[in-house]
């Protein structure tokens, strides 16, 4: 499926720094959703982990995610984009990860002593609620 347009109205609650989940799917299938920083990235958007998270091989393995975006301004106004890792890159000089800590707390990431990896999401589907409820079951097919 081919990616998205963001609508205006998502790009302009995914432009501020969020709180957010990621889901990926185990092996098993099963989901597992954790709290992340993202960025967004032109029509893409921009994930940073911790070599060593066990998430990372599992986007290897089925690239199949998900990102929920909650308005820091209140949470019913909230995003859940569907979509794919479609490319994953060593953060050798921590550029990406000082990106994303720089967008949430105004200063690079404080540890230095662990490699890093970028991750960009193409978004295939969206679902608005609240002031985003115009983006219900928006996608790439309709």
């Amino acid at each position: 499926m081919p990616p998205i347009t963001l609508p205006d109205d998502v790009r302009a609650l995914l432009a501020k720094p969020n709180p957010a989940t990621i889901t990926a799917l185990k092996p098993d299938g099963q989901p597992v959703s954790v709290a992340t920083w993202y960025l967004l990235d032109g029509d893409r958007i921009h994930v940073n982990m911790d070599e060593g998270r066990a998430r990372l091989d599992w986007m290897r393995n089925d690239p199949r995610v998900a990102l929920t975006v909650l308005d820091q301004a209140g949470w019913y106004t909230h995003v859940s984009l569907q979509g794919r890792v479609v490319e994953i890159a060593d953060d050798p000089d921590l550029a990406g990860i000082d990106r994303l800590a720089r967008h949430y707390t105004g200063r690079e990431y404080r540890r230095r002593d662990r490699g890093r990896v970028d991750a960009w999401i193409e978004v295939d589907a969206i679902h608005g609620w609240g002031d985003l409820g115009r983006a219900a079951g928006r996608s790439a097919a309709g």
